[in-house]
């Protein structure tokens, strides 16, 4: 097997084209030493010896060759790209062997590779200097990135410029810092979740949808309003109770009153999405048949777990059946029991999910098995 032990630098170090052999190399070694003993090319190209030893100890046949590009980027790297090519051409090695001396150079790995496969990449860094070079490339990398530089820089710059105005408004410490970590989290969020190009997209969507006539947009729209709705209803029921109450009762209370308009916003913008599916003639995914279904289900079952914690406190009056009146027919009024009712709308939610199963499988013609199977 013949392995190919290159050094590559972006520099004069072989400028007149590939150094190949051992010999080459140590005197290569002794020329760049005495020149500057300090010199970190000099630790790379003992290094590429080193590994050179001890591949060929291990029963392999190494070539041991140093390449190097001078001028600009683009003639630099073009530079090694040939020469590579002229040392693959003329020992077609099996497999190679990168030494590097620092992230300037290992960023020439990427043409070695295009041309021969590369078993490993050797990064020399002198022991004495290994933090401080560390340290420096990844700054450098760092302020030549435009992306990190606006997402790191920019908010801690305005929040030093922001600190000292906010603490002479406020003339309080807590508050000025209270406020700056406050809109650093927002920030924060707002680029983790990907916000930022979501609303990027946002009206591309929106014109695509325009154009295309899709139902899902005036659903989207129906179903904001909803949510808005359910908020406002939940906000209405929350202000109605004793200020004494507990907070978790005050948060069922909220969650009693908003889930049946939030469940209808999902359920009205669900089923826009599924009719844009329907009318676009494609296969409609098991996932969009599911959805309307699942949506109603999860309502339900939320809905009995809240009327259950509020009928235990009190809150809300029993569920009761009313009594119905048909001419000469009457039926009395039928009250549950609070275990009775959240039974009553867990098996609903249950049965609906297990509903929209039965009808996803229907409409994709698969089986019941394989729509509780498939991920």
């Amino acid at each position: 097997m013949s392995t190919l032990v290159l050094c590559i630098d972006r520099g004069q170090l072989a400028a007149d084209g590939p150094v190949v052999g051992t010999d080459a190399v140590e005197a290569l070694v002794s020329e760049v030493g005495v020149e500057d003993p300090e010199d970190s090319r000099v630790n790379c190209l003992l290094e590429t010896l080193r590994v050179a030893r001890d591949l060929e100890a291990e029963g392999d046949d190494p070539v041991v060759a140093v390449v190097s590009g001078h001028g600009d980027a683009v003639s630099a790297d073009r530079a090694v790209a040939r020469h590579t090519d002229d040392l693959v051409r003329q020992y077609s090695p099996d497999s190679a062997v990168v030494v590097v001396d620092s992230a300037e150079d290992e960023r020439l790995v990427p043409i070695v590779e295009s041309r021969v496969r590369v078993d490993a990449v050797d990064r020399v860094v002198v022991r004495q200097a290994h933090d401080i070079e560390s340290t420096y490339y990844l700054l450098k990398q760092f302020l030549a990135d435009e992306e990190l530089r606006a997402t790191i820089l920019v908010p801690v710059g305005a929040a030093l410029l922001a600190f000292p105005v906010l603490l002479l408004l406020a003339d309080s410490l807590t508050i000025a810092l209270s406020a700056i970590a406050a809109v650093i989290g927002v920030f924060l969020l707002y680029k983790g979740l990907g916000i930022d190009d979501w609303l990027a997209a946002l009206p591309g969507l929106v014109r695509d949808a325009f154009y295309s006539g899709q139902v899902s947009l005036v659903t989207y729209v129906v179903g904001g309003g909803l949510a808005l709705v359910g908020v406002f209803a939940g906000a209405i029921g929350v202000r109605g109770m004793a200020p004494e109450t507990a907070e978790l009762i005050v948060g069922m209370r909220f969650v009693f009153d908003a889930v049946p308009w939030l469940a209808l916003a999902a359920l009205t913008a669900s089923t826009g999405r599924l009719l844009d599916e329907f009318l676009a003639d494609e296969d409609v995914r098991n996932s969009f048949l599911n959805l309307p279904f699942g949506v109603v289900a999860v309502g339900l079952v939320v809905r009995g777990f809240a009327g259950y914690f509020l009928e235990r406190a009190g809150v809300i009056d029993p569920l009761r059946f009313p009594a119905l009146s048909f001419g000469p027919v009457s039926v009395e009024g039928v009250g549950f029991s609070v275990w009775t009712r959240l039974a009553i709308f867990v098996f609903a939610g249950i049965l609906i999910s297990l509903f929209g199963v039965r009808f996803a499988s229907y409409v994709s013609g698969a089986s019941v098995e394989e729509e509780l199977t498939e991920p």
